[in-house]
């Protein structure tokens, strides 16, 4: 006699309106992505640099006007993707304001409410986009604060928390997917010496320089990578001594490089090179490039271009010729009554002119021995 098997009754299948969400809000992301899926690689003329072409890819062009415009969009995805973020969750970022300005505007496209957490030091013009996309903003007082700050406002609204600084190496796919090193490479094809000797990119997230250091490796290229950190902060130090555990309590000036602590998205491993340049010397190199390009660059810019032209310099001191890359950050206006306020340059006791003076003659007439000692440090000679 055969046993009879019971089955359940047949019932209609959840509709998944999360998914028809998330379906939709991958769509608004990647036309997005369609639209600014690229930015100018910019080759400024400098005379003095004879052998030696310096590039800059421009990601101030971005709709959010920063380099951060990529990365808030990987974090989007990431968030999406990993079903953290669905129709209605509450979004939190720790950000010193150039993340948040880019996380704000992605946030009104799908219609979420965006937190930035970040320190009072923030610039205004920073606050003002933010808060022009629909974000609010929760100040704290110092910058190391940011991180527990935010986790606690996302718990306290059923949020996510985005967490650059943590999630920065692993949102981005860095094999390829228009990634910034593909881009980079990919533009650099046609130029007369297409592997660059270089790509030189600041320390802040870490995110950027782990992407490009691992792309390199990749593509298995000659290239090498440079990393150059500020004053008042903690990434140097650490890729000297290999402890992670160290931390800077003086705030970085840098707005958008340097941190209090060595960040998860820091791969010291993926860096052939890094050195430590004075805020006077990153501040002066913005002014300098502002100058030559005909528009204002931010200074994190500046931290980039001056630590080129550091290599550039060791580079003409051994007669060696080939092609740098580096990245134009974000726009100087957003730094109006900062970097390019000399009553706040005074405030903070910051002189540019020796720097400035330095990096003129460079690059007007290849003098390269100043440079010698225009840092704080060098992980090593070249």
């Amino acid at each position: 006699m055969s046993e009879c098997i019971s089955t359940p009754p047949l019932s209609p299948l959840p509709a998944c309106e999360d998914r028809e969400w998330a379906r939709r809000a991958i769509g608004i992301l990647e036309g997005d992505g369609r639209r600014s899926a690229d930015t100018h690689l910019v080759k400024p003329v400098f005379k003095g640099l004879r052998g030696i072409s310096i590039y800059l890819k421009d990601e101030s062009t971005h709709p959010t006007g920063s380099l951060k415009h990529r990365l808030a969009r990987s974090l989007f995805l990431y968030g999406i993707c990993n079903g953290k973020i669905a129709q209605g969750t509450t979004l939190v970022e720790a950000s010193s304001g150039s993340t948040a300005v880019s996380e704000a505007y992605f946030a009104h496209l799908l219609d979420l409410p965006f937190i930035a957490v970040m320190p009072h030091s923030t610039s205004p013009q920073k606050v003002e986009a933010i808060e022009r996309f629909g974000g609010k903003c929760h100040f704290v007082d110092r910058p190391s604060e940011v991180y527990t700050v935010a986790e606690r406002v996302a718990a306290e609204t059923s949020g996510h928390y985005l967490d650059q600084f943590t999630y920065a190496e692993r949102a981005t796919d860095w094999r390829g997917n228009n990634n910034i090193a593909d881009s980079i490479f990919e533009q650099m094809k046609s130029e007369e010496h297409p592997e660059p000797e270089w790509v030189v990119m600041n320390a802040g997230t870490g995110g950027t320089s782990a992407t490009i250091g691992r792309f390199i490796r990749y593509r298995n290229l000659r290239t090498r990578l440079c990393v150059v950190d500020v004053e008042h902060s903690a990434f140097y130090a650490s890729y000297m001594s290999g402890d992670r555990d160290i931390t800077c309590p003086t705030p970085s000036r840098i707005e958008g490089v340097g941190r209090p602590r060595v960040e998860p998205s820091f791969i010291p491993g993926v860096i052939d090179h890094m050195i430590k340049i004075p805020d006077a010397a990153s501040i002066a190199a913005m002014h300098v490039l502002s100058d030559r390009l005909f528009r204002r660059v931010g200074g994190s810019t500046g931290t980039n271009f001056f630590g080129t032209c550091w290599i550039a310099a060791n580079m003409m001191k051994e007669g060696k010729k080939g092609s740098l890359v580096s990245l134009i950050c974000d726009s100087g206006d957003r730094y109006a009554a900062t970097y390019y306020n000399p009553d706040w340059l005074a405030k903070n006791e910051i002189d540019i002119t020796p720097y400035r003076d330095m990096l003129e003659t460079f690059i007007d007439h290849g003098e390269f021995k100043r440079f010698e000692a225009g840092i704080i440090g060098s992980a090593a000679a070249l």
